[in-house]
């Protein structure tokens, strides 16, 4: 890693996922499932992204995935070790596989996603004796904005 800081506080700020927040809700008046991602360094948020799928016609678009792109290419790394990740919605199997192998220090997320969440819920991708790298995992960081915004969402389409 090229000359990142490892004095960052392990303490979660708000701002970063008010970001996600903000750019999940960009993602659900694009027509997008409302999940936004940041990706913090030195305390400074580096990158935002949100899910993107429909609009890039690709299901690998999602917020963590598009963010964590963004991210190395600022600063120039394929590892970001002394990174953190904040999204609206905990991460599915693709998302944990890249963040494992982009070696995210932390993830904070907001709402669970019993469904197809793979954090805490589903196949708990972190836990695995094959996984070989586990961030430290924070969840319920605006919990109930990021569940509200999914559940108004997908009311709204029904």
């Amino acid at each position: 890693m090229k000359n990142l800081s490892k004095n960052l506080s392990p303490k979660p700020s708000l701002l970063p996922m008010e970001q996600a927040l903000l750019a999940a809700k960009e993602a659900a008046i694009a027509g997008e499932v409302p999940v936004g991602a940041v990706i913090v360094f030195d305390g400074q948020i580096i990158s935002t992204a949100r899910n993107c799928m429909r609009e890039l016609t690709d299901a690998t678009a999602h917020a963590e995935m598009l963010v964590i792109r963004k991210a190395m290419e600022k600063l120039g790394v394929e590892r970001l070790e002394n990174c953190d990740l904040y999204v609206t919605l905990e991460p599915c199997t693709m998302c944990a596989g890249a963040i494992s192998h982009a070696r995210l220090r932390r993830v904070y997320y907001g709402a669970g996603d019993e469904k197809a969440g793979a954090l805490e819920n589903g196949v708990r991708f972190f836990e695995q004796d094959t996984c070989h790298h586990k961030p430290e995992i924070i969840s319920g960081i605006s919990q109930n904005k990021s569940r509200d915004l999914l559940k108004s969402f997908f009311s709204s389409r029904r």
